[in-house]
């Protein structure tokens, strides 16, 4: 039996800007006014984004919102809600 970690084997935990732990499914909120790439549309401080999906990076998550399909966004400007 094989002792040592694979890669593998590693857990992605990914958190809010507070620390809180967010799951698939989980509701968070935009704490900062964000400017979308690529569109004319800013998302508003206080916008709550429903149905989030985890990305293999434990610093970004996808989602929906405000019509715009398919964003990645930073945990940094999240927090869980």
């Amino acid at each position: 039996m094989n002792t040592d970690e694979n890669d593998e084997d590693e857990i992605i935990v990914t958190k809010d800007s507070n620390g809180a732990i967010l799951a698939n499914g989980d509701s968070v909120i935009v704490i900062k006014d964000l400017k979308v790439k690529g569109s004319s549309v800013t998302l508003k401080q206080g916008t709550k984004i429903k149905n989030i999906r985890l990305t293999d990076n434990e610093e970004e998550i996808e989602c929906h919102a405000d019509g715009l399909r398919n964003l990645v966004l930073k945990t940094m400007f999240l927090k869980k809600g």
